[in-house]
Formats: C-alpha cells, sequence, structure tokens
C-alpha cells in the first residue's frame, strides 16, 4: 500500500478505518504484500457462506443482505485496471451528529483490482482552513455555539446520509479540491469498540491492554488528555499508538477462526448505521438503499412516523454518558389521532472535565407531514418545519451532569394513519441502543410492545401489535 499522506493530530480514528475495512471488505488486500492465497481463502469462505445462507431459512432480508454484499464484492474486487476513489467520513459519536457523529477526520482511499494503491487521511479542520468562502450555519450553530461560518466538519448535520454526502461534497469543492468519489461511506467512532468484541482483548506495547468497553476512551487519552493539558509535548508521537494496534487487530480479524464472526460483525455495524454507505453507481446505490444501509430518512412510508434526531451542541463527549429512553403513545379512539412522546435523557456522569459537561442538544422530531404541536415540556420554544416528507419540532434541551432530563410533546396526528394502524421508528446513526416502549389506544383495547431499538423498527396494528425489522 502507497502511503501518500498521514496526518495525526488529538482527535485521530484512522484505525476506524481499517477496522471497517477489514471486516467489511476483508477481502480487499490492505497491503501488496498479503499473499494471494489468503484472498482466495477468503472469497471462497464468503461464496460458502452465501450457500449455506440459500440453503437455510433465514430472514427474507438476511438473504438479501447478502446479495447486496456479493454485488459489493464484486466492485471491489474488480480486475478492470480501473481506479475507483472513496471518500470515508470518520465520525466521533461521542460528540453526537445528526449524521452519525463529530465529523473529526477524512480519509482518501483509492482501488485498483482489489488492491488499496493510495491512502490519504487528513484532520477536517485543515480542510476547513482552504475553505475562503462564508457559508451560513444552521441556526443552531450559532445560537448554540456561536458558529459562523458552516463548513465540512459540520457538515453532516442531516438524519439524512445522502444529504450529508453531498453537503460534504460541497465544501470538500469549496477547498478546491476533487470530488468525483465513486463511493462515500461513514463510520462511527463506537466500531473500534464493537470490534474488540469479536476480537477479544488486545494488548498494544507501552499501552497496555485495550476492550470493548475501553477501547474508544482509552484511545481518545492517549491521543488527547496528554496533548491537551501539555501543549509543550510533540504531537508527533501520538500516531505510535494507533500503528501498532492495526496490525494486532487486523490480524485478528483475518485468522481463521474469527471468518462468520467478522460477517456478522459486519452486517451488526450496517443494519445500526455506525456504518452508512452511498455510491456514484445508480444500481449499487439502489442495492443498499433496499436493505437501508444507505441512512436515507424514508420517504415512501405510508404512516405513522417518528424519528429522534440530537445535535450535541455543548462541544465535548458527552454522548458516552447519555443514556436515552422512548416512550410512544397514540391514542387512535380521539376524533383526531393523537400522539404523546417522553424522550428521557440520563445523564450518568458524576463530574465535568476535560471529556463531558452538561448535556446541551438541539432536538428534531420528525413526524408525519401535517401534525399539529400541542403541548411541550423540558424543552423550548419549537421551531416547526418540513422536511424530507415529514413535519419535524426542533427543540433545545438540556441535561445537567448526574440528572434526568424527560422531555414531553404531545401533537394531533393526521387523520390518514388511522387506517390499518402502523408506525416507522428510524433510529438515528451513532445514538446507540435505546430502549423503546410503544402504546396504542384503539376502539377493541390498549396494546403495548417493549423493544431494544438498535435499528429501524416498524409496528404493524392488527389484532396485536406486530413488530418487524426495517
Amino acid at each position: 500500500m502507497t502511503i501518500k499522506k498521514i496526518i495525526f493530530n488529538k482527535k485521530t480514528i484512522i484505525i476506524l478505518l481499517f477496522l471497517f475495512g477489514t471486516s467489511f471488505f476483508v477481502f480487499v488486500k490492505l497491503k501488496k504484500s498479503f499473499e494471494n492465497d489468503k484472498k482466495s481463502f477468503v472469497i471462497e469462505t464468503i461464496s460458502a457462506f452465501e450457500k449455506i445462507v440459500n440453503f437455510l431459512p433465514v430472514a427474507d432480508n438476511t438473504k438479501k443482505e447478502i446479495e447486496v454484499i456479493n454485488k459489493l464484492t464484486e466492485v471491489f474486487l474488480r480486475q478492470d485496471d480501473v481506479s475507483r476513489k472513496y471518500l470515508f467520513l470518520l465520525q466521533n459519536n461521542m460528540e453526537l451528529r445528526p449524521g452519525g457523529g463529530f465529523l473529526g477526520q477524512y480519509a482518501i482511499a483509492e482501488i485498483k483490482n482489489g488492491e488499496v494503491v493510495s491512502f490519504f487521511i487528513e484532520d477536517a479542520n485543515l480542510l476547513d482552513q482552504r475553505i475562503t468562502v462564508r457559508v451560513s450555519p444552521p441556526y443552531p450553530f450559532t445560537r448554540m455555539m456561536s458558529i459562523k461560518k458552516w463548513k465540512f466538519r459540520d457538515s453532516n448535520f442531516s438524519p439524512d446520509f445522502p444529504t450529508n454526502v453531498e453537503k460534504a461534497k460541497y465544501f470538500y469543492r469549496l477547498a478546491g479540491k476533487d470530488v468525483n468519489f465513486d463511493g462515500v461511506i461513514a463510520i462511527n467512532a463506537t466500531v473500534l469498540n464493537n470490534v474488540l468484541k469479536i476480537t477479544g482483548p488486545i494488548n498494544v506495547s507501552g499501552y497496555g491492554d485495550f476492550n470493548s468497553d475501553n477501547a474508544v476512551l482509552k484511545l481518545e487519552e492517549q491521543v488527547e488528555k496528554a496533548y491537551l493539558y501539555n501543549p509543550e509535548l510533540d504531537t508527533t508521537h501520538r500516531k505510535t499508538i494507533l500503528k501498532n494496534m492495526a496490525p494486532l487487530i487486523i490480524n485478528k480479524l483475518l485468522s481463521l477462526g474469527n471468518i462468520k464472526k467478522v460477517a456478522d460483525f459486519a452486517l451488526e455495524e450496517l443494519n445500526n448505521k455506525d456504518v452508512i454507505l452511498n455510491f456514484k453507481d445508480s444500481e449499487l446505490q439502489k442495492a443498499v438503499e433496499e436493505v437501508n444501509w444507505a441512512g436515507r430518512v424514508n420517504q415512501d412510508w405510508q404512516g405513522d412516523y417518528l424519528m429522534l434526531v440530537d445535535a450535541n451542541m455543548g462541544a465535548l463527549k458527552s454522548d458516552y454518558y447519555i443514556k436515552r429512553n422512548i416512550f410512544y403513545q397514540v391514542d387512535l379512539t380521539l376524533p383526531k389521532p393523537q400522539a404523546r412522546l417522553e424522550y428521557t435523557y440520563t445523564h450518568t456522569a458524576t463530574y465535568g472535565d476535560w471529556r463531558t459537561s452538561d448535556y446541551h442538544s438541539y432536538l428534531r422530531v420528525y413526524v408525519p407531514l401535517g401534525s399539529n404541536l400541542l403541548e411541550r415540556k423540558m424543552v423550548s420554544y419549537p421551531n416547526i418545519q418540513e422536511e424530507f416528507g415529514k413535519t419535524y419540532f426542533g427543540f433545545i434541551a438540556h441535561t445537567l451532569i448526574g440528572r434526568q432530563t424527560k422531555a414531553e410533546i404531545v401533537y394531533e396526528l393526521p387523520e390518514r394513519v388511522k387506517e390499518n394502524y402502523k408506525i416507522l421508528i428510524q433510529k438515528q446513526s451513532g445514538v446507540g441502543e435505546i430502549p423503546l416502549k410503544i402504546k396504542v389506544k384503539t376502539k377493541e383495547g390498549e396494546f403495548e410492545k417493549e423493544v431494544i431499538m438498535k435499528e429501524d423498527v416498524k409496528f404493524e396494528f392488527t389484532k396485536k401489535i406486530k413488530e418487524s425489522k426495517k
């Protein structure tokens, strides 16, 4: 692999690119020195796995996902002497943004004939320094963070990934760069913790043990905390831990016993939206949209709808300590159907430091178009807008360290949702798992359902509430 340029700074998460690249595209060699037979072995393993899936009674959506993976493998392994360029958006979801996490770094990888032939990574701030055009930011940035210029690092302010892709390309072009990418891939920081669940703990010489509970926090401390408190330290030494860590994890992922686990891991990261895909090829883009890996806000759903989207406007990594809980109740017996939403934030930190403070969020609640807000508690005066064929209520919400905030809103739903009631609840990228309870009141009685929301979920009302993923 030819390294054109690598820039490390206090928030670098380059390792995530390697981790996901190895797990999902494990058959794409990251170094030219990898033996050819290793690539052949991986291809044969995936092929065998596909045959097993087609034989066993696996859910249709899982079979479809395998089909899409096969399409992706064909592209990344294509032997046609054509170079394909991909933009990776590296997002730290301990500082949650609508598109996943704070966009601290980006990377460019060029692939040709199944090889990574060039690689470049840079801090988003360095790219932003080249942008001279003044672009007005969305008002929460000016209102809550006093940011006067909208730039690349804040480009993922939409819950809709295709929208964020176009905005990222826009700022990238303003910096004087070529935006002719074959694909754009967003990766959230928690992928590191999740990959260590399948590899097990690793020991990095000179830095100690890293496991699935502490990896992101410990890595951040190694590359940020010491340098934050002591600006005299030589920042070039920050990259050492990343250079030492990546090969350890890659070797484990490529080991024989982990192939099945790696495949499961890749599917889980795509389904829970910690990895999101976007492609220039329309056929490939359609394929990832069909399995909900494209991070698109659903505009085709006919029924009740809910999506809660937080934007951490406090600048620090407080989302690591924030636990969320959703209770959604809808009453279909009223002349106009009425919904009550309780969104509870619990700040589990016990004190503030360089990593966390009181939590300050700009919360958008996406609901069916035409919904009418009736009541609100523990949130600011609303900003009501329409977007993606939805109405959204925008609020400022605060949660103090060690405290809990229960945001409550009540709103009327359009009458059309009454007929053959069903609801789609879409999950924000990077938000983690959220306990969800839904309660539906009808003339036939009241029905309840509780789940841990890891991905988008649908509920349909028949004689009882029926749940289906995505």
